[in-house]
């Protein structure tokens, strides 16, 4: 109840944006190969973008 109007950190909006990439790129995996490598290569960004947060923050 407390975390009810918690602000997510910048950390936890990439990793959820993170998961939703992967999931697209999983559905997109069987249907439309280039668009599936376009959502890998997203991903890729992000996760970088939360190694460098996650090295930063330790």
């Amino acid at each position: 109840m407390f975390g009810l109007f918690k602000k997510k950190s910048k950390l936890e909006k990439l990793e959820d944006k993170f998961k939703k990439l992967m999931k697209e790129w999983h559905e997109l995996s069987t249907i439309n190969r280039s668009a599936s490598d376009e959502k890998y290569a997203e991903a890729q960004i992000i996760a970088e973008q939360i190694n460098a947060l996650r090295n930063e923050a330790a």
